[in-house]
Order: structure tokens, then C-alpha cells, then sequence
């Protein structure tokens, strides 16, 4: 068979299917004859892989294979994996008793297709395709064209080739470290380890110039591990493969280079992916993943009956940002588009949903803060606005009550300005008799001042009517106190009207925190009402009675009349505004009354009596003091 010409592209003519997934019979007419039938079966795909089950770069690359064909068929296909172990075992009597035995295994299930996995899978499976394979295309994959020039395959085998360029990873670790003076190169004794050495001295021939350049070869693992960790600081290290090692002992190369990583004075390098969590700083490597589904595509595309030819699996640039941070070498000087691994993203890149929702989360709250303060200052001016418009309701009350009750305090302010002057004369007549009595003249001035003291009292209750405030005066007060004063206040009209006014007040202070003068307000109004219901009652049956309580740990002031009381219909409508039975009532009295207690926390209510007339009742909160210890 001639040489193989790796440019051309091999046309598998007739390779057609019955159905989307099924083999032609035509193509692989050596099946066995014990066999089903290939239009009757799905197709089979045998995996060669050249050493044990623990080697991480083909177990990835076949890991991938298989997952491309189980999700390019869905399901519908048979896989099946051999391990040659070809690095322990390397003699020609294994490698017979190997082919014997996988085509006595496959002699009823004979593949359609084999992909050979590494250099010496696709030397073993095209020498003994015959007893194996016979008649299925082979697709070998894992090294480079150049390897597979040198191995004079057969024209009819496709590859997908896998090209390591180890002067890649050289350049990769001149650019990190652009100091360096040093370059080692580390590789074992095995076939496969002095084969990747020698490719290397060759692909390094001009880079090494640069640098003092040591070949560490054919040691064993621990003169490795020792001559690593004693290479000058400004070196870089080159770490191929180390499969066996002077002693002959087998390796996974990975754990080697784990080994030689973990206690190396200087950054190493490797071009394999596996070798990434195992202490090197990166290299150009064919990540085996991308070998895997591109050998994936062209056992899809054989089967498929497509044409195919050989490809080449992408390389890239891979780094462990992990080592990068160990050795201090900067993230800018790597080649462009390389990949890091385990690089912790900014906070942003690795929590951007979690940001998202909680910068939503804090808009949200912000616009719901920003509309419940303009909600709480509207609340507050229209709160504002109300006690302004109380105050001013109020005072217009206190004015109305003032002009009603201004006949009676006339009169009531003339009785002691009367006896002011009747003393006055009095006095003035025992100052012109020949004898002086000094102490008629004494009491005499004694009265004079009472009645001074009383008409300024009168004066200065009317003073509290008639004030205007701007602002409610919070304050402490006896609900008894204030009932007391409203008495005085209405005692002259009551009189002049032939009221009985009573008092049933509970002994002791019902502390209570109002405006007092608003408080007094609500009683004088409560008063004179309960004073015009009694207008056509007997002059003998007239009583107003002013009670106070404690109820439920709140102040209560009744006040009760024996007029004709409130009529049921009504009783709903006594404290709405502007509802009046009076012909010249304005029917705000009840409606002030009620808005100034609730203001204070408190209610008012009505009742009629049982005996006649009506009752009014006051609540106000209590306020409570801290025992003392």
C-alpha cells in the first residue's frame, strides 16, 4: 500500500443509510455471517483505548466521543470500550493474546466503525483489523500528522489529528515570564516519553537559544521532584510526559507532574489539560473534550454515509489563574483568547442574578420608601391643615359659646362689681365720721379684694373662650379640674335659667393629656346643649348633672339632663355636621365636641335616660404612671 496522502479527503462512496440511523449492508459486507443483519441492528462503534482506565486524557476524550454519538443518535446505538494497556505492557506476545482475544470477543458482534484512540491504538487495530474488524472504517484520533505520516497508516483510515505544539507553550511562558534566563525540559523513558522528547528538541531548536536549556530525561521520580526544586528562581519548566521513569516504574503523567509541581522553585508548563489542577500554569493544548466530539462528528458523518476526511482538533490556550496568582505572573501577558480556569469572576460576573434582583429589590424598596414619606408628609400637612381648621372650628365655638353665655356672665360679673362699689361707699362714708373704726374698715377693704379676685376670675375664664392658638397645647390635667371650671363658667346661665347644676365627681385626679381649654370646650358645649333640651321641662325638674369615672383604665365624664331627650331616629345623625333641631342652632357644637375628643384618642357618645332626657358620655385615655420600686 502506497504512502498515505494526509491532504486528500477520503470519499466513502455508497456508505448510504435504509433508515436515519442504520447501517447499509453494502458498506460492510465482511459482517459476520452469524450476525443480525446490519439493516436489522444499530450500529456498532467499538472505542480502543491505548492505556488503563486512570489515564485522564483519553478517558476525557472518549467520554466526550460517546456523549456526541448518544446525543447525535438518541441512544439508538451500540458502544463498546476496550483498554489495551499498551503502556505496561508493551511486548508482542500481549499485544497477540490481545487481538485473539477481542476477535473471539467481537465475532458475533463484529463494529462497524473502531476509533482508535493514540498512536499505538491505531498501530494495534489496523494490523489486526482482519481478525478484529474486518471491513469497518477506522477513525484514529489523539496524535499529530506528523506521527501519523511516520506510521504509514492505511489511505482508508480517517483521522482526527491532535497536534501538541510544545514551541506554543514555550512562547506562552516567554511572554509570563519575559525575565527568564533558565529553560527545563522534563520527560521519561518510555517509547511514547522519548518520542514527545526528541519532537521537542527539534520544535525547540531556536526558542532554547535564548535560554541556558537542560534536558531533565531518564531519572527517577524522585531525583525529578528533587532536581525541580532547586532550579533557579528566573527558570521556566517545560513538562512533557513521564509514563515510566529510570527505575521502570509506571506513571500516570499527570501524578507526576502533580509531584514535580507542587515543591518546583519556578512556574511549570505542560501541553496536556490534564495536566490543569495539578500545579501548572497553563500551555497550547487540544483540550481532549474538542478531540472527543470531533471524533464524535466523523463516526456520525461515516455512518451517515456522508463524505469524510481528516481534520484537525482546535487547540487553545488554557491557564489556571489559581497559579498565575501563585507565581505572580500578570493576567495581561497571556496569549490572546486564552481560557482561565478556576478565575474568580468579579462580583458581578459570578453573582450578576443575585445583583440584579437585589438592586431591583433595593429600587423597589427605595420607590415604595420614597412614596410612603411623600404619603406620610401629605398625611402630615393634611394632618396639620385638620388641627388648623379644629382650631379655627374650635374657636369660632368658643366665640359662639361667649355670646351665649354673655348675658349670664354680665351678670354674674356686675354682682361683684356691685358689691365693689357698695363697699367703695361704705368705706368712703366711715373715712369722713368723727370716730374711725379701723377694723370695719379692714374687712371692708377684705371684700373689696374678694370680689376683685372674683370679677378677674370671670374675665379671665371669658379671656379663655375668646383666645386663639395657633398650635394644640398638649398638656397633663385633672378631668375633675376641668369639669370644675366649666361648672363655674355655665353657673350663671344655669341660674338665670332655673337649672339645678349637681356634681358626682370621683374622689381623687383623672390625669388626662389634652388641650385643656379644647377639653373644656367640649363640656361647656355638652352643657348648654343639655340646657336648651330642658327649655319646656317643669322649672322644678330642670337638673344638670355633670358625673365623672374610671372605665376600662380611661377617664369618663357623663353629662345628664332632664329634658325630652333625643329622638331614636336622630340618635345617628346628633354628631354629624351641620345637623341641628334648633332653630337657630348651626349644628357644629356636637360635631366639634366629637372631632376634638377623638383627636385626643378618645370617643364620645349619647343615650337617653330610662326617667327622661338624655346622657352624654366623654372617654379620654388615662394617663399612666411608672410604679415606683
Amino acid at each position: 500500500m502506497g504512502p498515505r496522502k494526509w491532504s486528500g479527503r477520503l470519499q466513502l462512496a455508497g456508505l448510504m443509510l435504509a433508515a436515519p440511523i442504520l447501517i447499509n449492508p453494502n458498506v460492510f459486507a465482511a459482517a459476520s455471517a452469524t450476525s443480525l443483519p446490519v439493516r436489522d441492528r444499530l450500529p456498532r462503534v467499538l472505542v480502543l483505548y491505548p492505556y488503563d482506565e486512570r489515564i485522564a486524557a483519553t478517558t476525557a476524550a472518549g467520554e466526550a466521543l460517546r456523549s456526541r454519538l448518544l446525543e447525535a443518535t438518541n441512544g439508538r446505538i451500540d458502544l463498546f470500550s476496550e483498554f489495551l494497556d499498551l503502556s505496561r505492557f508493551p511486548e508482542a506476545d500481549h499485544i497477540a493474546r490481545m487481538a485473539r482475544y477481542l476477535a473471539e470477543k467481537y465475532a458475533t458482534r463484529r463494529p462497524d466503525v473502531v476509533v482508535a484512540l493514540g498512536k499505538e491504538s491505531a498501530s494495534f487495530v489496523t494490523a489486526n483489523r482482519s481478525m478484529i474488524a474486518p471491513g469497518a472504517k477506522i477513525v484514529a484520533a489523539g496524535f499529530g500528522t506528523a506521527t501519523a505520516e511516520k506510521m504509514d497508516l492505511p489511505d482508508d483510515v480517517v483521522g482526527a489529528f491532535a497536534t501538541f505544539d510544545i514551541l506554543k507553550t514555550a512562547e506562552m511562558a516567554r511572554s509570563l515570564q519575559p525575565d527568564a534566563r533558565h529553560l527545563y525540559v522534563v520527560g521519561g523513558s518510555s517509547d511514547f516519553d522519548r518520542g514527545w522528547l526528541t519532537t521537542t528538541r527539534a520544535a525547540l531548536r531556536e526558542f532554547s537559544k535564548s535560554y541556558e536549556t537542560t534536558y531533565l530525561e531518564d531519572l527517577t521520580i524522585d531525583d525529578f521532584v528533587e532536581r525541580a526544586s532547586h532550579v533557579p528562581s528566573d527558570s521556566i519548566i517545560l513538562a512533557l510526559t513521564v509514563f515510566k521513569d529510570r527505575a521502570g516504574r509506571n506513571f500516570i503523567p499527570r501524578d507526576v507532574i502533580s509531584q514535580i509541581a507542587a515543591t518546583a522553585s519556578a512556574p511549570v508548563y505542560g501541553p496536556y489539560q490534564t495536566y490543569i489542577d495539578h500545579g501548572v500554569v497553563g500551555g497550547n493544548t487540544v483540550t481532549f473534550e474538542a478531540l472527543g466530539r470531533t471524533v464524535g462528528d466523523l463516526v456520525i458523518d461515516a455512518i451517515a454515509g456522508k463524505s469524510v476526511s481528516d481534520l484537525e482538533a482546535p487547540q487553545t490556550y488554557i491557564a489556571d489563574a489559581r497559579q498565575l496568582q501563585r507565581w505572580g505572573l500578570a493576567e495581561k501577558d497571556l496569549p490572546p483568547g486564552t481560557i482561565q480556569m478556576h478565575k474568580e469572576g468579579s462580583l458581578w460576573q459570578e453573582h450578576w442574578l443575585v445583583l440584579v434582583a437585589g438592586a431591583g429589590l433595593v429600587l423597589a424598596q427605595a420607590t415604595i420608601i420614597s412614596v410612603l414619606l411623600c404619603e406620610r408628609r401629605r398625611r402630615r400637612d393634611a394632618e396639620r391643615s385638620s388641627r388648623l381648621h379644629l382650631l379655627e372650628a374650635v374657636h369660632l365655638n368658643q366665640s359662639a359659646t361667649a355670646g351665649a353665655l354673655s348675658s349670664s356672665i354680665a351678670h354674674e360679673l356686675n354682682q361683684p362689681l356691685s358689691a365693689i362699689r357698695n363697699n367703695a361707699e361704705a368705706a368712703s362714708v366711715l373715712l369722713r365720721s368723727e370716730t374711725l373704726d379701723r377694723e370695719l374698715i379692714q374687712q371692708i377693704l377684705l371684700d373689696i379684694q374678694e370680689d376683685d379676685q372674683r370679677a378677674g376670675d370671670i374675665i379671665s375664664r371669658m379671656r379663655g373662650l375668646l383666645k386663639k392658638r395657633d398650635e394644640i397645647d398638649w398638656q397633663e390635667f385633672d378631668l375633675n379640674d376641668v369639669t370644675s371650671r366649666a361648672i363655674h363658667i355655665i353657673h350663671g346661665e344655669a341660674e338665670r335659667r332655673g337649672i339645678k347644676l349637681t356634681s358626682n365627681q370621683l374622689p381623687g385626679k383623672l390625669p388626662v393629656c389634652a388641650d385643656k381649654v379644647h377639653v373644656q370646650q367640649v363640656i361647656l358645649n355638652l352643657a348648654i346643649n343639655a340646657m336648651d333640651s330642658m327649655l319646656d321641662a317643669a322649672p322644678a325638674g330642670r337638673t344638670l348633672t355633670f358625673a365623672t369615672a374610671l372605665a376600662s383604665e380611661k377617664a369618663e365624664l357623663r353629662v345628664s339632663d332632664t329634658g325630652d331627650g333625643i329622638p331614636e331616629e336622630r340618635m345617628s345623625k346628633i354628631f354629624d355636621p351641620f345637623y341641628t333641631t334648633k332653630q337657630a342652632g348651626t349644628g357644629l357644637g356636637l360635631s366639634i365636641a366629637r372631632a376634638i375628643i377623638e383627636t385626643y384618642g378618645g370617643g364620645i357618645s349619647a343615650h337617653n335616660r330610662r326617667e327622661g332626657g338624655a346622657v352624654f358620655c366623654v372617654v379620654l385615655p388615662l394617663v399612666r404612671r411608672k410604679k415606683s420600686l
